[in-house]
């Protein structure tokens, strides 16, 4: 007989947990109903009666024999666990396939955050683009130099946005000039002396060629500024400073509305009247330096 047989089943009784609570009456019972069901002289153009009939035989003997029927029923006990873990097994796959096809519909869905995102980036990179051309910008954009001073008290350099002027007001700016004897000057220096007078823009200081003089350019922040510096700044009077406007107010007291006075004029009348000025300078410290002696 099969191993698979279910012999309950074939009595045509309830098989598994309830099949064993089964008393021996219940089976023999069950075998006398079925028994005439099935017998050969019943069914006598059933080619198979007579095997049926046997197999039906067979069941009754086994669930009739106490050690026999308790081993079959521990054979169903064993065949239901097995039945139940796989049963438990197939959920379980089931479900790992479910949630990886989900993963994989996930993946391949549009994210609806993404476009956010993207704008997100997209902006961030404008903004870092922004930030590097304005540091370029201010590294590339140099303060004014000797030479750019220069141009602006010859005239070449006007205050004009259409030449491309650097915008500098002349009354602002001071030509210092000192012998370069004893306690020399440097930018740090006269922007310490000068500061005391007014704000300082800037301080150039001009790389002469001569080993006799030195001279340097101070833009003051503002023209009273300019005018109390050229005033008061001496310097050291070991080495004393000479301190001169780069566009002096002198210059206009010789300009007449009716009567212009030429260019070339102008500049000797001014460069007279510096003369003037840096001996009557000089004169003073030499007294002031006497004196301390």
């Amino acid at each position: 007989m099969d191993a698979d047989t279910d012999h309950y089943h074939v009595l045509g009784l309830p098989s598994g947990e309830e099949g064993a609570k089964l008393t021996e009456k219940h089976i023999s019972k069950a075998y006398k109903l079925k028994a005439l069901e099935l017998h050969p002289d019943k069914r006598p153009d059933d080619p198979d009666a007579h095997a049926n009939f046997q197999k039906l035989k067979t069941s009754y003997e086994i669930l009739k024999d106490e050690k026999a029927r308790k081993l079959f029923d521990d054979l169903l006990r064993v065949k239901r666990e097995q039945h139940r873990r796989q049963s438990e097994r197939d959920v379980k796959r089931r479900k790992m396939v479910s949630d990886l096809e989900e993963k994989e519909r996930a993946a391949f869905a549009p994210d609806p955050y993404s476009k956010e995102r993207e704008e997100e980036e997209r902006i961030a990179r404008q903004l870092k683009e922004e930030i590097a051309r304005i540091r370029a910008m201010h590294t590339n954009k140099r303060a004014p130099t000797m030479s750019d001073l220069k141009k602006e008290s010859t005239g070449a350099g006007k205050e004009s946005k259409g030449n491309g002027g650097f915008g500098v007001d002349k009354e602002k700016v001071l030509k210092v000039s000192w012998e370069k004897v004893g306690e020399q000057y440097s930018a740090e220096k006269l922007r310490e002396l000068f500061s005391k007078f007014g704000e300082v823009e800037d301080v150039l200081i001009k790389d002469h060629k001569s080993k006799k003089k030195g001279s340097a350019l101070v833009v003051m922040a503002t023209k009273d500024g300019a005018v109390a510096a050229t005033r008061n700044v001496c310097g050291y009077l070991s080495n004393p400073l000479l301190v001169l406007p780069l566009q002096p107010a002198v210059a206009a007291d010789f300009a007449d509305a009716r009567n212009p006075v030429e260019p070339d004029k102008v500049d000797n009348l001014v460069g007279a009247g510096y003369k003037a000025f840096e001996d009557s300078v000089l004169k003073k410290l030499q007294k002031a330096a006497e004196k301390q002696k």
